[in-house]
């Protein structure tokens, strides 16, 4: 079973995949998390434009919504080290819910300290406005 959880932050769409094996157990089994959560970082704010606001809601959706899961919670992001998508990213593929609450330093942060911090991210990928005409199907990807 997968459920859709909205999970505004890094664009006001954003979403992760909440998977369950209902075979095995009514618990959930892993979520992906998307550029939502990293192993060992979050998100960049800025790509959507209302940089303050977009952060805010990041921190109110990592807080409520994907911290408040299990903490045995297999999470899977879409990106790893080298990615421009965030800034400290760990180039392991997986981790845990739990592992980052201990070990992330971005979610130990209070609203105003993690505001200022995911505010400091390397420049948007020089090509970004043909990455956002790609995904709003305004291009040809091989254009």
């Amino acid at each position: 079973q997968v459920t859709v959880l909205h999970t505004p932050g890094h664009t006001p769409d954003s979403i992760c995949l909440l998977v369950a094996d209902k075979r095995r157990s009514e618990a959930p089994w892993f979520v992906i998390t998307g550029d939502t959560l990293f192993v060992g970082a979050v998100g960049r704010p800025d790509l959507a434009g209302h940089e303050r606001e977009m952060a805010a809601q990041l921190y109110e959706t990592l807080h409520t919504k994907l911290l408040r899961l299990p903490d045995t919670l297999e999470m899977y992001p879409a990106h790893q080290a080298g990615s421009a998508c965030g800034a400290g990213l760990s180039g392991k593929p997986m981790s845990t819910l739990g592992f980052e609450k201990q070990w992330n330093p971005q979610l130990k942060l209070d609203l105003e300290q993690f505001i200022a911090n995911v505010s400091d991210v390397p420049p948007a990928p020089a090509e970004m406005e043909t990455i956002l005409r790609v995904n709003r199907g305004l291009q040809d990807c091989k254009s």
